[in-house]
């Protein structure tokens, strides 16, 4: 079951599997996926499991992947070291995020700023969100050694750069370096937010586009018929957003400059084509990827699931 996806600097992609703990590369070229190890310490669960991955900035000299995976006590980032197309020399980054058979989270991306952003979730807990002494239901921001990303917003939360989040799978820099992130809603409002730092985005007061005292409203709201949205993108002045349940791929134009609405209107792409999809990620050579996530349990699984899609470059 597909769940991370993430390009060495030659090309070729690194997938995380996130029932298995696997780890595969694929050789853009030709197809081809070699599995190259075995992350250890993963306890699939639910939603649980092996989940996001992400390259370091610094592939090149460190040869690092970085993980998000649920262990035995909770939800943890690693990294490991790929050489001569195997993985070893595990260690641990971060611990102690909460975990649970929903709501894990667990999407990681290195931002322009070369430092390590990373969606949680609430794991089921509604008040993990609010609580910023606690890991869940918020964007943390880490430094590559795992260390607190230096001028994090909250002195008393030393790795929260965003809270009140329910469940972050989504997680992208447009053009103008603006952090953007999907978040599933409950039962009526999956939502799209533009991130600022320190912001409290409301949940679980507060659910969509709803007035709050303090609370940033998202900038776009859909049922949660017609998205569930896990993974982001930015591509081609739009952000791309993966939808499970809505299984279709929403094209959101991004507006230039400090407009008050800085979206367009949303644009269904792909729906229900191919079922289920999961993550979006933009490759080396301009093309856009796409996961499918028909064997996660939920789907309806169809010949050559799951599947990866690649979209060129008009």
């Amino acid at each position: 079951m597909p769940w991370g996806l993430a390009f060495l600097p030659d090309g070729t992609a690194v997938i995380s599997g996130r029932d298995d703990g696997s780890i595969s590369t694929l050789d853009a070229a030709t197809g081809a996926v070699t599995p190259i190890g075995t992350i250890e310490g993963v306890e699939h669960g639910g939603e649980g499991g092996l989940l996001g991955i992400a390259v370091s900035p610094a592939f090149a000299q460190d040869g690092l992947l970085y993980v998000y995976f649920t262990g035995a006590n909770g939800n943890q980032i690693d990294t490991v070291r790929l050489g001569d197309g195997a993985i070893d020399d595990q260690r641990l980054l971060l611990d102690g995020i909460p975990s649970a058979g929903i709501h894990n989270g667990g999407r990681l991306l290195f931002g322009p700023d070369g430092l390590l952003y990373v969606g949680t979730g609430d794991a089921g807990e509604r008040p993990n969100a609010q609580d910023t002494g606690s890991l869940g239901g918020k964007i943390l921001r880490l430094s590559p050694d795992g260390s607190p990303a230096p001028g994090n917003p909250l002195p008393d939360a030393p790795y929260v750069y965003s809270y009140g989040h329910r469940n972050v799978q989504g997680l992208a820099f447009d053009d103008q370096g603006r952090l953007w992130a999907a978040e599933f809603g409950q039962n009526t409002w999956d939502e799209l937010n533009l991130i600022t730092p320190g912001g409290n985005y409301g949940w679980p007061e507060v659910e969509g586009q709803q007035p709050g005292d303090g609370f940033v409203e998202p900038e776009r709201v859909w049922s949660t018929g017609d998205a569930s949205p896990s993974g982001i993108a930015y591509w081609q002045g739009s952000i791309w957003m993966a939808g499970l349940r809505g299984e279709r791929l929403w094209q959101i134009p991004i507006v230039d400059g400090d407009a008050a609405t800085p979206t367009g209107e949303p644009i269904a792409q792909l729906t229900d084509a191919y079922g289920r999809l999961r993550t979006v990620a933009v490759a080396p050579d301009g093309s856009l990827w796409v996961t499918t996530s028909n064997t996660d349990g939920r789907g309806d699984v169809r010949d050559g699931d799951d599947r990866i899609l690649r979209i060129e470059s008009s």
